[in-house]
C-alpha cells in the first residue's frame, strides 16, 4: 500500500474531513510508448491503473479508499452494491470490503455473456460474497432489497462506486497525475481517453486535472446505456462533487465545476453493454500485440478504440494523447467453469460458466 495522499497535499482540511483507506498501491506508473498504426509511427502514454492493487487493480480501488472509511464511521458492518453479473467493481468491493472487516452482498443483472464472467463468479464464491440476482419490475426489486439489506447493518455502495465520495478517489487520480506530468514523466497530453459508465472515474479525473491547471481534454468513451450514461448525469455529478469540496474546504475554487475540460464520447459503444464491435475487438488485439496489455471489449478495448481512431485521423493524429487503462492486472487464481458446490450461486447465473 501507498501513504502518497495527493489530495491531502493538495488541499490538508479537505484531506482531514475525507478519511482514507490506503488500499492501492500508489502513484500507479505512467510511461509513453512507441506504437505502429497501419504503418505510421505514433506516440501513446499509458496510465496503468490497472496496477493499484496487489489483492485486485483497476480503477474501482481508488473510489473504495474513500467510500469503506465512512461505512466504518458509520458503524455499518455489512457493504452492499450493484452491478451487471460480470462487474469490476462488484468484485473489487467485495474483495477490499471483505479485507477491511465487513460482509459483502452484491446486487447482480444480466449482462452478454464474456469470458471472464465464469472467473469473476468464482471469485466471489471463493470470497463469501453473497450474491443476489437483481431484475424484475420495480416491485419485485424494492422486495429483494428490502429483504435483503433490512436490519443487517448496510452501507450501500452505488452502481460503479460513482457517488460524489467515490469520485474524490479520481480527483486524488487527476492530481497524481499532474505531479507525473510535471516531473517529465510524459508530455503533457492533449486529451486522456478513460471508459465511463457511471462516471466517476471521468469525472474525478477532469476535476483533479483542473485543479492542476492541466488543459487536457478528457474523452470519456461511453460503455452504458444512456439511461446510465449521459451529459445530464454527467454535469450533475460534476459540479455536487466539486460543491462538496468547496463545502468541505473553502481553499477549493468555488469555480472548479466550470474549469473543467471533459467530452463524452458515444460512437464507439456499439449494440450493448459488454457486446463487442470489430472496433473493440481490433483494440484488443492492438493492447496484446503492441502494448502488452490484457483488454477487454466492455471497457478498455472501447476506449482504446477511441484513442486509436484519432490517433489515425488527419485532425488529431499529431496530438499527444493519454490511454487510461482501468482493466484489472492482478490475476484471480480461479476456474472459469461450473463450481462443483454452487449451492450458493443463483442459479440464473450458472448459464455464465463454460463448462
Amino acid at each position: 500500500m501507498s501513504t502518497c495522499d495527493y489530495l491531502k497535499n493538495r488541499f490538508p482540511d479537505l484531506g482531514n474531513q475525507l478519511p482514507r483507506m490506503s488500499l492501492a498501491s500508489l502513484p500507479t506508473p505512467v510511461k509513453s510508448r512507441k506504437v505502429y498504426v497501419g504503418n505510421t509511427e505514433h506516440r501513446l502514454s499509458i496510465k496503468y491503473d490497472s496496477q493499484t492493487g496487489s489483492l485486485y487493480g483497476g480503477n474501482k480501488v481508488r473510489k473504495l479508499e474513500y467510500i469503506l472509511p465512512r461505512a466504518a464511521e458509520r458503524h455499518r458492518l455489512r457493504i452492499a452494491t450493484f452491478g451487471a453479473v460480470g462487474s469490476n467493481h462488484a468484485l473489487a468491493t467485495a474483495l477490499y470490503a471483505k479485507e477491511a472487516g465487513f460482509e459483502c452482498t452484491c446486487f447482480l443483472s444480466h449482462q452478454a455473456k464474456t469470458p471472464s464472467i465464469g472467473k469473476t463468479l468464482n471469485a466471489h464464491l471463493e470470497n463469501g460474497t453473497e450474491l443476489l440476482c437483481y431484475g424484475g419490475s420495480y416491485r419485485e426489486r424494492i422486495a429483494l432489497l428490502r429483504n435483503a439489506l433490512w436490519g443487517r447493518h448496510t452501507w450501500v455502495i452505488p452502481m460503479g462506486g460513482s457517488s460524489w465520495l467515490g469520485t474524490i478517489g479520481f480527483v486524488a487520480a487527476g492530481l497524481e497525475l499532474t505531479e507525473q506530468i510535471k516531473r517529465g514523466e510524459i508530455p503533457s497530453p492533449d486529451r486522456l481517453y478513460v471508459g465511463t459508465g457511471t462516471m466517476g472515474t471521468a469525472v474525478g479525473l477532469a476535476l483533479g486535472l483542473a485543479i492542476g491547471g492541466i488543459d487536457t481534454e478528457v474523452n470519456a468513451v461511453r460503455v452504458s446505456h444512456t439511461s446510465i450514461t449521459n451529459l445530464g448525469s454527467m454535469r450533475a455529478l460534476t459540479y455536487k462533487t466539486a460543491a462538496m469540496m468547496s463545502a468541505l474546504d473553502r481553499s477549493v475554487p468555488t469555480d472548479l465545476a466550470a474549469r473543467t475540460n471533459i467530452r463524452l464520447r458515444d460512437e464507439f459503444f456499439g449494440t450493448g453493454y459488454a457486446h463487442a464491435t470489430v472496433a473493440s475487438d481490433a483494440a484488443v488485439h492492438f493492447g496484446q500485440e503492441q502494448l502488452a496489455l490484457a483488454l477487454e471489449t466492455t471497457y478498455t478495448g472501447k476506449t482504446l478504440a477511441a484513442a486509436l481512431a484519432d490517433l489515425q485521423s488527419p485532425e488529431t493524429r499529431k496530438l499527444n494523447l493519454l490511454y487510461w487503462h482501468t482493466y484489472n492486472a492482478t490475476p484471480l487464481d480461479v476456474p472459469t467453469d461450473r463450481p462443483v458446490d454452487a449451492g450458493s450461486l443463483p442459479r440464473e447465473f450458472l448459464q455464465y460458466f463454460s463448462g
